[in-house]
């Protein structure tokens, strides 16, 4: 393939990773610093583009050259989001979501395909209580966020009331966009498990705080069960006019997931792989979004719909997970 070829492939490719209001011409303008004459003698293969330029493109896009020039090794080019970050702060981290979901949003088809093996993040965010407990847990006992050291967990001194409210946008961006979303019956055994270690280590300051923990754990069962059934979003006391896209909510009793989101924006595939607890790796690798959409396929053809339909099935599935968490009252 001439140079020209591939330099006009790589701007079409670039182009299907830029959500369609963006102007690639206005982007590249501004990120090279050149004229708009200059970018579309670039675009058209008129004018090289330089190693200098080559890699400022492919850093400030997280592009992979080897795919790009259809390299057939195995090598798969992520981006790590806050890999450099040395906060602690799960404030951070929580906006940093909340700025991925409203890029996602930003392309005019965004549909999300997730393999859960815990409970989606923003789901802890539909009621105060659990989004409390859960943004307290991550803080003090798997960043070693410094304040809380030597803390209990009560409600009333640590309602985190800013990451709930960011929560509760990420909620709102998450129900912008249609999903299918598979489950398995192990999907909140890791919430269930953090709040015992918390009641046997002590690590409640009453058994009240523990118990408004347990309640909104229920609560945010009962509330994804009515999703289910309706077959879409919402937040908590919506009425119909409020509802918004489409939920396809599977179970599958056998797999257990990988917490990996898989998101189909315009033509471009985006895969997201989780490291360190919940942090995430995306790449949007052509060949690893083929592979990933085609074994959740695969899983999905193996499981349980019981959204909108399979009555009895969802409300096996749900009383299962109900009963599961009421053990841990007291």
């Amino acid at each position: 393939m001439e140079t020209h070829e591939l330099q006009q492939q790589f701007f079409a490719h670039l182009r299907q990773n830029l959500p369609s209001h963006l102007s690639l011409v206005d982007e590249l303008g501004e990120l090279l610093d050149i004229s708009p004459d200059s970018v579309y003698r670039r675009l058209r293969g008129e004018k090289p583009v330089t190693l200098s330029e080559l890699k400022k493109i492919c850093d400030h896009y997280h592009l992979s050259m080897d795919q790009l020039l259809h390299l057939n090794h195995e090598t798969v080019l992520f981006h790590a989001p806050g890999l450099n970050s040395t906060s602690t702060d799960f404030l951070d981290y929580i906006k940093g979501g909340l700025g991925q979901l409203k890029y996602f949003n930003s392309f005019k088809k965004c549909e999300m395909s997730y393999l859960c093996k815990d409970i989606p993040l923003w789901h802890f965010y539909l009621f105060p209580e659990m989004a409390a407990f859960k943004t307290f847990f991550w803080s003090k006992t798997i960043n070693n966020h410094p304040p809380l050291k030597d803390k209990l967990f009560s409600f009333a001194e640590f309602p985190f009331t800013d990451v709930f409210a960011i929560g509760q946008l990420m909620l709102e961006e998450y129900n912008r966009m249609p999903s299918i979303e598979l489950w398995n019956l192990e999907s909140i055994h890791s919430t269930i498990n953090q709040i015992s270690y918390y009641q046997e280590a002590g690590l409640f300051k009453s058994q009240k705080d523990c118990d408004l923990v347990i309640d909104s754990f229920v609560c945010m069962l009962d509330h994804l069960q009515l999703q289910a059934e309706k077959g879409c979003k919402f937040i908590p006391g919506a009425s119909d006019v409020a509802y918004r896209q489409k939920q396809q909510f599977y179970v599958n009793e056998l797999i257990l997931g990988s917490n990996t989101i898989l998101l189909q924006l315009d033509e471009k595939k985006v895969s997201l792989v989780t490291y360190s607890i919940f942090n995430y790796l995306v790449t949007t690798d052509d060949r690893f979004g083929h592979k990933s959409f085609e074994n959740f396929n695969t899983l999905l053809s193996r499981s349980t719909l019981i959204s909108g339909t399979g009555e009895k099935d969802r409300n096996r599935f749900f009383n299962s997970l109900r009963n599961r968490v009421l053990v841990l009252r007291k």
